[in-house]
């Protein structure tokens, strides 16, 4: 048998630095790099930059393309590589462990000026991709640029600081003394800011979009979580002006991050997308599904009536029928968070009081539902101590969880609960309701096991937290009468090929 060898690219070998440092696949970055228009791998002049490099792949990747279309205009391949290297690519390292491994990527050696590297003429060992260690410049406990915790990122001079040097300036464009036709790559994604990870840690990505924005390149390409398309902490002002910058062309939508990143957990998915400078219209938007392009649209990002993205484009017409009767919407009945005011912290800290309630039940308590009580039992509470909306206590509620899913309607449901009266709940949960009779509350139960239901809180909740806002576009039903999929297709007029699509988008109750 023929024994064949195979290399595998060692950048598609690594692993990452962590969910919120992602290592992009040199395939993927192929794919983002299809974005430009071809004839810049052509055209000697354009200058490229990567703000944030870790493995140096984007740069490592534009690099190869440039050496081949070049070919004609500057023959000789060592003047080529010299030129290419040392007057179009340009890199920020976002660590001096990943310019060590950018500039091996790149230049062949950890050093631009070593003896093995492939670039001759660079005097100094960074060459084009540098890394300067920056401080944070910290204010009342934060820092100003990125507001990283000062209490977890004030450091000794051995550790990092992930004070990413794009980011920690006003002046970017100092930062070269030069200005880019082209900025690319994959940011960091977020900053611990002392109360947890995940969705309670700060996102940072869209601080990198931002300032790149401001150097006016003609092509900004960069690849980020899917959360902002709706909610994210402190994205609010970054997706309102996302939305509405026609200068948005192309986006790609991957709900399933492991589609981009295997391995990687990013809650809400990723997506990647082309800024264009100088042309301006809708955006093309195409939603991934393993190596499938599932839907594509040509439209604007932000629809009429709408203030955030709408992921899918088959719902559109869907929205469009129900916006059309005016109805109030579900979130009316929905509470804010911590309906009971239990969600009480250690005096500037972000740990929590646990609530005290016992597990057997006492003269003046109520049922208590928590974390856990599934397992441990039904606590009891002295509700004479209870803070907020104690006009509740004494009603029948809906119980739902304010975190579940992971933000994929595939695979999403919610499974409310009924309480009775002389009850109240933990920050865990949030309250629909209350009620004066059961059977409306169990009316409201059925209306939320529908695929309607799901389909619409679906337009809002891409990642695992699912607070009041979540329910904004279900429309309220008369909850005297039960609700089926079937009654409220025939009140919406949804066809039956919309209908195949919600089946095909909502997965069944189990």
């Amino acid at each position: 048998m023929l024994k064949v060898n195979y290399n595998p690219d060692v950048l598609s070998c690594l692993a990452n630095l962590s969910n919120d440092e992602v290592f992009t696949p040199p395939k993927l970055v192929n794919e983002i790099l299809d974005l430009l228009p071809v004839e810049i791998w052509s055209d000697k002049s354009i200058t490229f930059l990567d703000p944030f490099t870790k493995s140096g792949v984007f740069l490592r990747e534009i690099a190869k393309r440039l050496i081949e279309g070049l070919k004609d205009e500057i023959p000789d391949q060592q003047q080529r590589i010299n030129h290419i290297f040392k007057n179009q690519i340009f890199g920020i390292a976002i660590t001096e462990l990943t310019s060590l491994l950018a500039r091996r990527s790149v230049y062949c050696s950890k050093t631009a000026n070593g003896k093995y590297s492939i670039v001759e003429g660079f005097d100094n060992e960074q060459g084009n991709i540098k890394f300067d260690r920056i401080e944070h410049t910290w204010k009342s406990g934060k820092c100003t640029f990125c507001g990283a915790s000062e209490s977890e990122y004030s450091r000794e001079d051995t550790l990092e600081t992930y004070a990413y040097e794009f980011i920690h300036t006003n002046e970017p464009e100092k930062i070269f003394n030069m200005k880019f036709d082209v900025i690319i790559g994959n940011p960091p994604y977020q900053l611990n800011d002392g109360g947890g990870t995940g969705s309670s840690a700060i996102p940072i990505y869209q601080k990198f979009v931002t300032q790149a924005k401001k150097l006016n390149p003609r092509y900004l390409s960069m690849i980020i979580p899917a959360r902002w398309f709706t909610g994210g902490r402190g994205l609010d002002d970054f997706r309102e002006e996302m939305l509405t910058d026609d200068r948005m062309r192309i986006i790609h939508d991957f709900i399933n991050v492991d589609d981009c990143f295997p391995g990687v957990e990013i809650k809400g998915g990723v997506c990647y997308f082309l800024w264009d400078r100088d042309n301006r219209g809708d955006c093309s938007i195409s939603t991934h599904n393993g190596d499938e392009i599932t839907s594509h649209s040509q439209r604007p990002l932000l629809e009429k009536d709408f203030d955030f993205f709408i992921r899918n484009n088959d719902v559109i017409p869907i929205l469009r029928k129900i916006k059309k009767i005016e109805e109030r919407s579900f979130s009316n009945l929905i509470s804010t968070n911590d309906p009971f005011g239990f969600d009480v912290r250690i005096k500037g800290s972000y740990k929590r009081l646990k609530p005290n309630f016992k597990l057997e039940d006492f003269n003046g308590a109520c049922k208590f539902f928590y974390n856990g009580w599934r397992n441990k039992g039904i606590g009891f509470f002295d509700k004479s101590k209870i803070t907020k909306n104690k006009h509740w206590v004494d009603k029948y509620k809906i119980l739902i969880p304010k975190a579940w899913g992971i933000g994929n309607p595939e695979r999403d449901w919610l499974n409310p609960f009924l309480v009775e009266p002389n009850s109240c709940c933990t920050e865990t949960y949030l309250v629909i309701g209350p009620f004066e009779e059961a059977k409306l509350a169990e009316n409201v139960i059925k209306y939320t096991q529908t695929k309607f239901f799901h389909l619409l809180v679906s337009v809002v909740k891409i990642t695992q937290n699912t607070m009041k806002k979540a329910y904004k576009h279900v429309p309220i039903q008369d909850f005297t009468q039960e609700w089926t999929d079937e009654k409220l297709y025939a009140k919406y007029g949804i066809t039956e090929e919309e209908q195949a699509f919600i089946d095909s988008l909502i997965r069944p109750m189990d």
